[in-house]
């Protein structure tokens, strides 16, 4: 571990390291603060993909948001439009906050453990990224001035989906004393995570609902053991939540267990000596199913589930925890040289993207994973763009069941599709069910570039991977429908130009909607007809049974991909000559200029502070749009094209959304500016850890920390995957000595070392060809090989436009 004394003081480290001391494989807490409660316990969360327990402390109080979430278990309620209108979303969903199985309350002298007033003698906190274990210790001063220790550990099971593990353990030192341990299972009817309406607006924030969600279905205890069952009221969605108890100790001790409707207790009594450890094993397992499971059977499974846990014992946890990641981060750590908060805070990040993807697996992953419950739960375009393409190349089995999880609501988006009037399949642009959720369709439902998206993310894991059994089996359904869906949406000006254009869409800035020809959504409309048209080309050409069924199944006609290839090749890509850009849409340059440098930082977020018409009618830019479009589609622009549109539009953009300055990163290291990237990376890098958008306490942005690892990869390692053909061109930061990062290619484990002057890349598996600089190198099989880097890519100091960078709160250092 690096002590925060050993390090200078570093301008580009945000953090408070007298309470948050750098160590480079934990997150670690010297001193408890209320002030942040929301903000720490989503740091500290602990999570598989599944099942997420925020960072509460284990008696319950202090806290802010007191949440247990398991993936996709999700109330509806009726969207109440002031002004309806057909097609619109009907039915909302919000992410329920599940039965809460953290809470261990500790009495000495009957006098309650409460880190708000407690007389913490020591304390730390620990999240370890290496074994997964949100470990506390602290020592406690009673108010009759004894001294308690008591280390409690927990763990969401990366090995056992619906598996967590808890432990106490409790030790006198100074006296002996009457203890009581109140291990519980609350349901907390009010959810503990929605706003109410006299609170300010925040669209990020999840619905209030005015019904009881969680209806009691049964419960049941005996010996230890305690089992609670639930059903929502609207969406009819089964939950149940089993409990188990172990207690070794030499202390003389009595126990009880109790349940009703919303609470299970095993309540423990002892009498303490001094240096007599009480250690306490507590189990939690959780399992949900649809509305045709009956509860009971969800108590069955949670029983079998404690049963193999106690069995196996909770060693064997801890060690299949550890093997778990000891593999995951073999694949997917990235190194930075002499920089240990750095590496610190991007650990941090990665551990964020195991936990919010690992075990998702028939569920998508949600925009804050099971970290907390802002936006409601739902799952965005924020898994295809910003975190596919890292669990693509290090978790793929990951990435293949995101995937199938939209495969899976492929019905349910033919559906969309027809009631918008559109062929093929339009997939919803924020959803839990599969159906579409959002109620504000100018920045939500027409962001009709997800179809694109998530067949851009298809073809980027089939290329990686070599899946040709799920492209063949399910994935080429996915590219048919979106592929016919911009086809049948789109149109060819006959009278005019000739081009074929979209009309009416909203890009990924949503500070300018309901557009013509948005440059993002043709370029990825134009590469998914492509796409399209080649893997139905190849179906034809490899195994005709295959396409055969393919036809037969999805009734292809003979002249569609005929068709798809035409509005390709003619697709509308606006560009203007006075300005030497590309507009972001077809009207964007004729609106007036926001001035940034004139809007107060109160005034920021905008959307928080200005009606959705005011922002439309100026150039101003939430995300990054016609920058974005430049890194996925980047083999379709040339390198002046992106300086150009790079210094036009990174003045005008306003990073209020978390997903942009990872973007930004990316092409200001790729047109030269090198300095900036670093600043934008770093903007990236402490986006929750600082809580720079103001709004960690509801979550992890989890699109940023996948966004990270393409900063660090495609931006400063250089890396560009187009058409399959892998490249690197390296853009190091001045200041680092080496960037080292590891990734899956097919069967083949590549190792990455980019150094100033050199890349070393390292295969473990067989051989592969990629290219550096231009120049095609071949790694041979179990063998690494160095390329001297030469002809650097163009280096601008400097920033770019006269506006300061400004990341949610303001900082002097930005």
């Amino acid at each position: 571990m690096v002590g925060p004394d050993d390090v200078p003081p570093d301008p580009t480290d945000p953090l408070d390291r007298t309470r948050f001391p750098i160590d480079e494989w934990r997150l670690v807490e010297k001193h408890p603060d209320v002030s942040d409660l929301g903000t720490t316990e989503t740091l500290f969360a602990v999570g598989n993909g599944y099942l997420g327990m925020r960072g509460n402390p284990e008696e319950g109080r202090p806290s802010e948001e007191s949440g247990t979430y398991v993936n996709g278990f999700h109330e509806t309620w009726q969207i109440q439009h002031a002004e309806g209108a057909y097609g619109f979303a009907r039915v909302g969903q919000t992410i329920v906050n599940a039965p809460d199985a953290k809470v261990l309350k500790v009495y000495v002298d009957d006098e309650p453990l409460n880190l708000a007033h407690a007389d913490l003698v020591d304390y730390e906190r620990s999240l370890d990224f290496r074994s997964g274990l949100l470990r506390r210790r602290l020592v406690w001063r009673t108010p009759a001035g004894k001294k308690v220790q008591v280390h409690t550990t927990r763990l969401v099971s990366f090995a056992q989906r619906h598996l967590s593990v808890m432990t106490l353990d409790v030790t006198m030192l100074e006296g002996d004393a009457p203890i009581v341990i109140s291990s519980q299972v609350i349901n907390r009817q009010d959810g503990g995570d929605e706003y109410t309406a006299d609170e300010e607006f925040d669209p990020r924030k999840a619905e209030s609902l005015a019904h009881r969600v969680l209806e009691p279905q049964t419960q049941w205890c005996a010996d230890g053991r305690i089992l609670l069952g639930y059903r929502t009221a609207q969406s009819k969605l089964g939950i149940a939540v089993g409990v188990d108890h172990e207690m070794v100790t030499d202390n003389e001790w009595s126990a009880a267990t109790s349940t009703e409707a919303d609470q299970g207790k095993q309540v423990y009594r002892i009498s303490a000596r001094e240096g007599q450890t009480i250690h306490l094993e507590k189990l939690a397992a959780y399992h949900n199913g649809p509305s045709g499971v009956p509860v009971r059977e969800l108590f069955d499974r949670c029983r079998r589930t404690l049963d193999r846990a106690r069995i196996e014992g909770v060693e064997a946890v801890l060690d299949a925890q550890r093997e778990w990641l000891e593999k995951y981060w073999a694949n997917a750590d990235v190194e930075v040289g002499s920089h240990p908060a750095e590496q610190q805070a991007i650990r941090w990040n990665l551990f964020q993207l195991a936990q919010a993807s690992a075990r998702a697996e028939v569920e998508g992953v949600p925009a804050k994973g099971v970290t907390g419950s802002g936006y409601s739960g739902h799952y965005f375009w924020d898994t295809e763009v910003y975190v596919l393409p890292f669990l693509t190349y290090t978790l793929p089995q990951a990435a293949r069941s995101a995937l199938r999880f939209r495969y899976l609501m492929l019905d349910a988006a033919r559906r969309r599709a027809r009631e918008m009037a559109q062929d093929g399949a339009l997939f919803p642009w924020r959803t839990i069910s599969g159906e579409e959720a959002s109620a504000y369709y100018a920045a939500g439902t027409a962001q009709y570039h997800i179809d694109a998206d998530i067949s851009f993310a298809l073809s980027k894991y089939v290329d990686a991977t070599g899946d040709t059994d799920f492209l063949l089996e399910e994935g080429v359904d996915m590219l048919v429908e979106t592929a016919r869906m911009w086809a049948d949406l789109g149109f060819f000006d006959e009278k005019g130009d000739g081009l074929f254009h979209i009309h009416s869409v909203t890009g990924p800035d949503e500070y300018t909607t309901v557009v013509n020809d948005n440059l993002f959504t043709n370029t990825m409309a134009r590469f998914n007809l492509r796409r399209a048209a080649e893997v139905v080309q190849e179906l034809k050409d490899r195994d005709g049974a295959d396409y055969d069924r393919m036809v037969k199944r999805l009734e292809l006609g003979p002249a569609e991909t005929d068709f798809w290839l035409r509005c390709a090749e003619q697709m509308a890509i606006p560009y203007d000559d006075r300005f030497g850009v590309h507009p972001q849409d077809l009207h964007f340059l004729e609106r007036e200029v926001w001035d940034l440098a004139a809007t107060p930082l109160e005034k920021r977020p905008l959307l928080l502070h200005f009606h959705p018409l005011v922002l439309y009618r100026f150039q101003v830019l939430k995300q990054a749009d016609v920058v974005l479009a430049m890194f996925l589609q980047g083999d379709q622009f040339t390198l002046a094209e992106k300086r150009a549109n790079f210094e036009y539009y990174d003045p005008i953009t306003t990073g209020d959304s978390s997903l942009s300055a990872v973007v930004q990163s990316i092409i200001a290291a790729e047109v030269g500016y090198s300095e900036l990237a670093l600043r934008y990376f770093h903007a990236g890098l402490f986006v929750d850890l600082d809580d720079r958008h103001g709004n960690t306490s509801d979550g992890v942005h989890v699109a940023s920390t996948g966004g990270l690892w393409s900063a660090l990869v495609n931006g400063f390692g250089g890396l560009r995957d187009h058409g399959g053909v892998i490249s690197f061109d390296p853009r190091l930061p001045e200041p680092w000595p080496s960037l080292r990062w590891r990734m899956r290619l097919r069967q083949t484990r590549l190792t990455v070392t980019v150094t100033q002057d050199a890349i070393e890349l390292a295969a473990e598996g067989p051989r592969v060809e990629v290219w550096v600089r231009g120049e095609q190198v071949a790694v041979p099989a179990d063998d690494s090989v160095r390329v001297e880097l030469t002809g650097h890519g163009p280096r601008i100091p400097g920033e770019v436009g006269d506006v300061p960078l400004i990341w949610g709160k303001p900082r002097d250092e930005d």
